[in-house]
C-alpha cells in the first residue's frame, strides 16, 4: 500500500496564511511510494498548479538542496529529511522512550510502534521492528488512516464524541479486508469502548492476517499525547492470546514512557 494520503484541504488565504509556501509543501507531499521521481507535467497535475508555478517551487527546491532532477524528472533528496527530524528532534521524549519499547520487544518478540493523531491519520514517531509481517512500509513519518488501526482508535478516543464523528466523516473509510469496519456510528461505538477501556484491539482490519493492540501515552495532566502498539500475526497471535499475554507489557511500557514526560 503507498503512502499516497494528502492532508486535509488547506484553508482559504488570508492575512495570517502565506499561500506560495502551503503550495510548495503540497509539491513536497506530491511525492510518495507511488511516484518518487515526477516529470514538471505530473508534479502540476498531482497538486493542481500551473506548470509555471510547479516550475518554479521545483526549482527553488532544487536550489535549497531539497529536490533534484535528471533534466526531466524531479525527486526528493535525503535533505528533506531534515524537515521531519526538526519534528523528532523538537521532541526528546522518543530518544528515552525507545529503550522501553525495545525492551517490550524483546519480552513479547513483536514489532512495538509509536505514533501521534494528524487529523484522520496517525503518523509513526517511532518504530522498534522484530520481523516483518506487513506488505506496508512501516517507517518514521509512515501515516495510515486512524479508523482502521489500533493506534489511531485509540488516539481518537481521547476526543469528544462530536469531534470523532467528525474526524471518521472526514475519512475515507475504504474497506481494506473483509473485517474493516466502515460505519461511523460502529466506529464510534469502538473508540468509545477503547476509551473505556483504556486499550484497543484491532484483528485485521487494515491487513489480513495482521493484529495489533494500542494502549495511550499521556502526559502529566492525563492528556493523551501518543499511542503505543504492539503488532503480530493472527495466525500466531489470536486476539485472545495478544490481549492475555501481551496488553499487560504494553501497559506497562506505555505508562512508563508517561512517566518519563
Amino acid at each position: 500500500m503507498a503512502n499516497t494520503r494528502q492532508e486535509d484541504p488547506a484553508p482559504a488565504p488570508g492575512d495570517s496564511y502565506v499561500q506560495s509556501f502551503a503550495r510548495g509543501l503540497q509539491v513536497i507531499r506530491s511525492f510518495n511510494t507511488a511516484a518518487p521521481r515526477q516529470t514538471l507535467s505530473e508534479v502540476a497535475a498531482a497538486t493542481g498548479l500551473t506548470r509555471a508555478g510547479a516550475r518554479r517551487i521545483l526549482l527553488t527546491l532544487q536550489s535549497l538542496g531539497y529536490v533534484e532532477t535528471d533534466g526531466k524528472r524531479f525527486g526528493l533528496t535525503a535533505r528533506i529529511l531534515e524537515l521531519g527530524f526538526a519534528y523528532l528532534s523538537s521532541m526528546p521524549i522518543w530518544n528515552r522512550a525507545e529503550p522501553v519499547m525495545e525492551a517490550l520487544v524483546e519480552q513479547v518478540k513483536e514489532s512495538c510502534s509509536a505514533a501521534v493523531l494528524d487529523g484522520t491519520d496517525i503518523v509513526y514517531v517511532l518504530r522498534v521492528q522484530t520481523h516483518k509481517i506487513m506488505r506496508i512500509n512501516l517507517a518514521v513519518g509512515t501515516r495510515l488512516p486512524a479508523y482502521c488501526t489500533s493506534l489511531g482508535r485509540m488516539l481518537l478516543a481521547d476526543l469528544d464524541d462530536i469531534t470523532v464523528r467528525e474526524r471518521l466523516a472526514a475519512s475515507e473509510r475504504t474497506a481494506f479486508t473483509r473485517h474493516t469496519l466502515t460505519d461511523i456510528d460502529a466506529l464510534v461505538a469502538k473508540v468509545a469502548q477503547a476509551r473505556r477501556q483504556g486499550w484497543c484491539l484491532i484483528n485485521q482490519e487494515l491487513e489480513e492476517g495482521l493484529i495489533s493492540i494500542a494502549a495511550p501515552v499521556t502526559d502529566r495532566s492525563g492528556r493523551m499525547v501518543a499511542a503505543l502498539n504492539i503488532s503480530g500475526q493472527a495466525n500466531r497471535t489470536p486476539a485472545k492470546v495478544m490481549q492475555e499475554t501481551m496488553l499487560p507489557g504494553l501497559r506497562a511500557a506505555a505508562a512508563e514512557i508517561s512517566r518519563l514526560l
